[in-house]
């Protein structure tokens, strides 16, 4: 069954027929051609594909295209045109990152933290990010790139 969903991604209007089982991570990189959100496990549990809806970080992989139906949605595009969000620089500069996959989705998960909690603790970020998975870094400079965008590094 065919259903046509309207949305703003990365402040654009969109509108597209679609299956109505499609998710709103494969809409997103499927139908919009925006690949930075990715796809990791298809079940929620490792966060590469985190994005804003509404204000919120959420997954995309855990809700159909049409949930999204009238939302604002902001993708790793859609946070900085060049990379320059504060947060995408401390993830940069504190070497946050080894293979990437994880990334887009861990700094989709660390501004909306900064946004819930301006300066949070250590523990308060991991805590924070505990919905997101990466399998090379070991998390530190993660953290580190966390505290450093809250002015705390």
């Amino acid at each position: 069954m065919e259903q046509t969903v309207t949305m703003t991604v990365n402040g654009k209007q969109v509108s597209a027929t679609i299956d109505a089982r499609t998710l709103l991570v494969q809409f997103i990189r499927e139908n919009l051609q925006l690949t930075g959100t990715h796809v990791g496990c298809d079940t929620a549990q490792c966060g590469a594909c985190t994005i804003h809806m509404n204000g919120r970080a959420g997954k995309a992989c855990s809700m159909l295209a049409v949930q999204a139906q009238g939302a604002d949605i902001t993708t790793i595009e859609g946070l900085s045109a060049d990379g320059s969000h504060p947060m995408q620089k401390a993830f940069h500069e504190c070497h946050a990152l080894q293979c990437g996959f994880c990334t887009p989705g861990m700094v989709m998960s660390a501004v909306q933290l900064l946004n819930d909690n301006p300066r949070p603790t250590e523990e308060q970020i991991r805590e924070g990010l505990e919905g997101n998975i990466c399998r090379c870094t070991g998390y530190h400079n993660i953290v580190r790139a966390v505290e450093q965008a809250a002015g705390q590094a």
